[in-house]
This record gives C-alpha cells, structure tokens and sequence, in this order.
C-alpha cells in the first residue's frame, strides 16, 4: 500500500531503491507518528472535520498502535511503503472509512517531520541526562584523584606538574560547552511542523496552536515554508550537539588509551574491561575505549555529511532528505550506547600514584622552580635564562613544592563552580 497510489504501480526495482531501509528506521519513528497522528484526531475533531466520536475513535485505535510500537511488537511487511501507510491501513481495518479520514489536511512530509521532530526532542532528552551522569561521574573521580599529580603535556612532551583531578574535571567542563550546542539543537526540535502540510499549508481550518500545546512543542513552526526548509537544518544542528558529545569523548578515550600504554602507565582497568591478543599472553587491550573512540570520531563527520547531503537544495522537499533519517538515528543509538559504556567503565578506574615522583619527570617541575625565584624578586627573564642554562648543565634541581592557588588550577580546582555552571543547564 502506498499513499500516493491511484491505480499504477512502480516497478520493483525502482520501489526496491527508493524505499531502502525505510521500513527499518520507521520503526523507531513508528511510536512518535501515532502521537502526532492523535494530536491531528483530536484536531479535527475540534474543528467539525470530524465529529467527536469520531476523533475519539480514532485516537482509542492510534493508541493501541503506539503501545504496540513501544512495546516493539510492531512490523512493517514489505507491502507497504513506509510507517504511515501502515498505520493508515491499520485505521481503516480497525476503524473502516473512518481510518481513511486521518490523512485529512496533511502530508506525509508534515507526518516525518513532526515524528522526527517529537523523537528527537526525547532523545536529546536522554542524551542530556547521560552526559549529566558523566560530568557527575568526572567530577567525583576528579575529588578522589584531586592530589594525585600526573605530567601535563603540551607538543606531546612533558610540560608541567597536572593532576588526575585536573584531568577528569577538565572533561567535565568541557561536556558543558557540549550542551551549549545542545541547547541549540533541543530549540530546532522544539518546534511545531504539524499543519504545513507538502509545504505550502491547507485549505482546511486546521488549528495549528492546538496541536502544537497537545504535542509539549514550546513553538510552532509558523511559515509552513520554513517548515519544510528544516528538513535536515533539524538533523544537521543535532548531529553538530552529538558531534561536540563526540569530540570529547573521543578525546578522554585517546587519553586513557594512552595513559593505559606501559610506556605510560598512568591508570589501568580491571581484566574484566579489557581483551586480550590470540597470540600474545601479556596484552590486556582497551578496545572498549577504541570503540568509543572510533565511533564518536564517525558522529564528529555526521554534520559535513548531512551539510553535502542538503546542500544547495532549492525550497521545497526533495528525496534526499530521507537520507538524512538512517545517519542520525543511527548516531543517536550509537552516541547513548558510548555514553552508557563510559558511565559503566569509568568507576572501576585505577589511577597510580606518585607517578611524578620519578627522576623522568623532573623537567616538569621548571615552571615552579623558576616561578620560586620570581617570587623571591628576581625579575623573570633573569631567572628564566639562569634556569635553562642550569637545565643545559644538567644542574637542575627541581622544586616539587608546589603551591598553585588560583581557581582551575591543580591546587584550586573550583568543582562547585564547575557544577554551578552545569546546574544551569538544568534549572
């Protein structure tokens, strides 16, 4: 069944082609466009398309199919197109003629948007309640390990004296500035397409505020145009907030792979969060850290991927966009699942301690010796040029009493101020 058919239909192949995998995605969708469909019932209904029997019948039988498609008792045979030509013919087995009344004063293009729209407001719902679980997670881990040094490193040589606590609160700080695109994203979905119908509105006397308060949307999508011109602006902000998620985490990932390297061996995690090599006995690998790496390094390109997609698009919906929708569901299970392994992994960490105090890292202590003799009151060039020179000589003797006081240092790492900020984005 196909919801533009009027007698003729496409060949095999071509149908074969132009559906894809959409029976698969629709799927995930399938729960969100019952939702949509009740709101636009109920709609009808208030303004006498339908009467109120009618719309209550239609919402008691849109109902059933939503728990279905919750629960994933719900299928998509291979004779029908797509989610709503499904549900529709659902209706109209449960319901009779009246089932064909609920395609009335829409599109399927107004019927994928709102369904994409609804879905992704609840995904990056739960996205943000992840990353909320991860900062917190970060932030503990970062006042257990507050006054355990490790080598800072800048060019990838050791630089200065950091701390494990520097270390996980700086990746907590920095999920903050990933929900600032969030933000961003949530504001996109957050609004109402329902009614727009192809593109260029209806005749019918739809009301589109109702619908749009029925359905939690904060605002409607006003110009029915626009609407449909969000069509993969509504993807492409989501994948720049996972994107950002995904940079950080790939980020941390490299990090503990490195520190869990014996030329490191700064931190390790217990047998049961490794692999070992078929052919050598010793190896204890983080491949769940390679994983989280390598797949949120795929969702940092999702946005130029969705940008080639959707470039240069004139107004107006067009076939591409439905290749929008497999990428980004598809990064969105992939970014909860990375999330959902971190928050899993992360508290059994094992941090070493006093790694600085090794003779290889004597070199990171410089910048405090120096700083010593300023404070002293020799003027810093001076003391700079007297301290390489000393370094050159192999003369130096480092000074491991540290005193670093100010906020967002090691010795001041100002967590509640960190937490402050986060709170923020949950008031």
């Amino acid at each position: 069944m196909k919801l533009w058919q009027k007698g003729k239909t496409a060949h095999k192949k071509v149908d074969q082609f132009t559906v894809g995998k959409d029976r698969e995605y629709d799927l995930v969708l399938a729960q969100y466009d019952c939702q949509a469909s009740i709101a636009h019932a109920k709609m009808l209904a208030k303004i006498g398309v339908i009467n109120s029997q009618e719309g209550e019948k239609l919402t008691k039988a849109l109902k059933k199919i939503q728990k279905q498609a919750s629960d994933d008792k719900f299928t998509i045979e291979d004779k029908f197109e797509d989610i709503h030509s499904k549900i529709e013919d659902l209706l109209i087995e449960d319901l009779g003629d009246l089932g064909k009344k609920i395609h009335t004063a829409r599109s399927r293009n107004d019927q994928v948007l709102v369904a994409m729209h609804l879905y992704l407001k609840h995904e990056l719902t739960e996205i943000k309640k992840l990353v909320r679980k991860l900062f917190e997670l970060l932030l503990s881990l970062a006042k257990e390990h507050q006054n355990n040094l490790m080598p800072g490193y800048t060019h990838m040589q050791v630089a200065m004296p950091s701390s494990f606590g520097l270390w996980f609160s700086a990746y907590a700080e920095s999920l903050i500035d990933d929900l600032y695109f969030w933000q961003s994203a949530y504001k996109i979905a957050d609004q109402n397409p329902l009614g727009s119908a192809a593109g260029f509105g209806s005749a019918f006397p739809i009301d589109r505020k109702f619908t749009t308060e029925s359905l939690g949307f904060t605002e409607l999508k006003v110009n029915s145009v626009a609407a449909q011109m969000a069509r993969g602006k509504l993807e492409k902000s989501t994948a720049t907030a996972l994107s950002a998620i995904g940079s950080t985490l790939a980020k941390l990932c490299m990090d503990i792979c490195l520190y869990m390297g014996q030329d490191f061996n700064f931190l390790s995690f217990p047998d049961e969060l490794t692999t070992g090599s078929s052919i050598m006995p010793h190896k204890k690998n983080p491949d769940l850290f390679e994983l989280v790496r390598g797949k949120c390094n795929m969702i940092v390109a999702l946005p130029n991927q969705i940008a080639l997609l959707t470039a240069n698009l004139p107004s107006g919906y067009h076939r591409e966009f439905q290749l929008v929708k497999g990428p980004i569901i598809d990064s969105v299970n992939e970014m909860k699942s990375c999330l959902e392994i971190l928050i899993f992994s992360l508290p059994k960490i094992k941090v070493k301690k006093n790694i600085t105090d090794q003779e290889k890292y004597d070199y990171i202590f410089s910048v405090d010796t120096l700083n010593q003799e300023v404070l002293a009151g020799k003027p810093f060039r001076d003391a700079y040029r007297e301290l390489g020179h000393a370094i050159e000589k192999n003369d130096f003797n480092p000074n491991r009493n540290l005193k670093h006081t100010h906020i967002g240092s090691i010795g001041n790492l100002g967590l509640e101020s960190i937490r402050k900020k986060m709170n923020t984005l949950f008031s």
